[in-house]
């Protein structure tokens, strides 16, 4: 294979990023530089980056579709508690307040506990719930609601794929 010598001109901080990545990679110039350069004259190329930005992309809308169903799923839970924590409390009265507080601190520490075992366990609070609701919809979680079986998310809206 025949090569043709070249003399180009480089911004001086592209010069020592090229012999920054050559000195690390171990690498000539020459070869980092033809490599870019095919992949950049590549026809393919662009559709290549393209593909692979769009496949990025839907997989952060799926997670986004996934965070925000598990917000709402959130402040309705924590909405609905206050609500009814507010509707059916007493007042303590104001000789047995020390107590009530004393009591607060132990449930707080027993829900701490719980919290870490829970989390520990390795499962969500939030698909738990939501599975109970619509059990149909476990693929929304990466499982295969029939199976059990971890299968890529859909999002929300979207018909999962049939399984393979």
């Amino acid at each position: 294979m025949s090569r043709a010598r070249l003399n180009i001109f480089l911004e001086r901080d592209h010069a020592r990023r090229l012999d920054e990545l050559a000195a690390m990679k171990g690498l000539s110039k020459s070869s980092i530089i033809a490599a870019a350069l095919s992949s950049f004259l590549s026809p393919d190329s662009g559709d290549q980056r393209e593909a692979a930005i769009a496949k990025r992309l839907d997989r952060l809308s799926r997670q986004l579709d996934k965070l925000e169903r598990d917000q709402n799923i959130l402040i309705e839970t924590v909405a609905l508690y206050v609500r009814y924590f507010l509707t059916v409390s007493t007042p303590v009265p104001e000789a047995h307040q020390e107590a009530a507080r004393a009591q607060g601190r132990a449930r707080f520490e027993q829900f701490i506990e719980q919290l870490g075992r829970h989390l520990l366990r390795g499962r969500s609070l939030v698909k738990d719930v939501y599975e109970e609701i619509q059990p149909e919809d476990g693929q929304f979680f990466g499982l295969d609601a029939s199976t059990g079986d971890h299968r890529p998310a859909t999002p929300a809206g979207s018909k999962p794929e049939a399984a393979p």
